[in-house]
């Protein structure tokens, strides 16, 4: 199979970087650009998703909430025992 060259512009940090990051998979950034591409072209995609960062910052804000207790409600023993709590008048 013969193989054409590309020329593609990327940030040198990322390179570098990218570079370290496939050679200690045992791949040349070459390789993984090749196998990238050979995915897309197989899911007819972008082979992993783009968008937001998950979680979002509200996601991360309940998460570090939930774990110094704010905004909790207490435990139940049974379903009648929360439901009698859900019931109830505050």
């Amino acid at each position: 199979m013969n193989n054409t060259s590309i020329s593609i512009k990327i940030d040198p940090k990322l390179k570098k970087e990218s570079q370290a990051l496939f050679e200690s998979f045992g791949l040349s950034l070459s390789s993984a650009v090749n196998m990238f591409l050979r995915q897309a072209v197989r899911e007819q995609a972008i082979p992993f998703r783009i968008g937001a960062l998950v979680p979002n910052e509200e996601t991360l804000k309940a998460i570090e909430d939930a774990r110094n207790g704010i905004g909790l409600s207490r435990g139940f023993s049974s379903v009648e025992e929360l439901m009698e709590d859900l019931d109830a008048d505050d």
